[in-house]
């Protein structure tokens, strides 16, 4: 989408890099600038038309003046006057975006006991938050509980931890996400599993994708020194080696550990089976 500056664009378009807005559709556009050069041009051709001039010389002057009308006073003019007409799609959009609940993806960590979920949600419901997913995993010292919330715009990481706290939850972690986050997991990890399956090679983008993780990629890294805190992942392969995993700040859970480790069984167990000849070439 161009981006152009016309007079007085409303600012709640405006793009918080740059500055601009986006250009107005285009029938809007033309419609305003016909409003405003239609009094303008009548004007000038009825001045003109009066006046005594040979007959190319009225010519010349209408098509110039015209011209400097339309660009200096006419489109301007429109702009400025009826820019919220212009943009009047844009800025309902954008209120609806503003409109609609945030977001967000929160693990914490809960006793592994009758209530300890009920507690977290109890204290989510007093801040309008809606759970849309949930997924558990087992970790020590209780269970961790990964969910997807749709919360009201106004409300910020700080309000949801407190809320966390506040419902007995511990380590917890809160990050804005994208309804891609409510894609069902078992489809989303078939679909990888079938990427493999297709092409054993995509192994360690497969199991990235899988784990919302980057991939370290050079196996030499297996030499350096790594984190203890379980944001490194380390899948060993008969294959390719070791490979490395990162998720800064969100430790990996055992389940997820163990769904990266039956991938790489997969690519080995593919690997394995490909005909001497075609792994050569491969």
């Amino acid at each position: 989408m161009r981006l152009k500056r016309r007079g007085a664009p409303p600012a709640e378009l405006a793009c918080d890099s740059c500055g601009q807005v986006p250009e107005p559709p285009k029938a809007r556009l033309t419609a305003a600038n016909i409003a405003a050069m239609l009094p303008i041009e009548l004007a000038v051709h009825a001045a003109v038309v009066q006046a005594h001039l040979p007959y190319v010389l009225k010519v010349a002057l209408l098509t110039v003046t015209a011209t400097v009308l339309a660009i200096w006073v006419a489109e301007p003019s429109a702009s400025k006057l009826l820019h919220r007409w212009l943009h009047a799609p844009l800025l309902h959009r954008r209120g609806r975006i503003e409109a609609a609940p945030a977001l967000w993806r929160v693990r914490t960590v809960v006793q592994d006991q009758p209530g300890a979920l009920e507690r977290v949600t109890h204290a989510l419901s007093c801040l309008d938050a809606n759970i849309l997913s949930i997924n558990v995993h087992p970790v020590d010292g209780g269970v961790l509980d990964e969910l997807v919330l749709a919360a009201p715009a106004g409300l910020t990481e700080r309000d949801l931890l407190d809320a966390l706290e506040a419902g007995s939850g511990r380590g917890s972690r809160a990050w804005r996400t994208t309804p891609v986050a409510l894609a069902d997991g078992q489809t989303h990890a078939l679909g990888l599993a079938a990427r493999v399956a297709g092409n054993p090679d995509e192994l360690p983008h497969a199991v990235a994708a899988l784990l919302s993780a980057s991939y370290l990629g050079d196996p030499s890294a297996a030499a350096r020194e790594l984190p203890a805190d379980g944001t490194v992942l380390k899948i060993p392969s008969a294959v390719r080696g070791v490979l490395l995993f990162s998720r800064p700040g969100e430790p990996f859970t055992p389940a997820e550990s163990a769904r990266a480790h039956r991938l790489a069984e997969l690519a080995e167990t593919l690997e394995l089976q490909r005909p001497s000849g075609t792994a050569a070439a491969g």
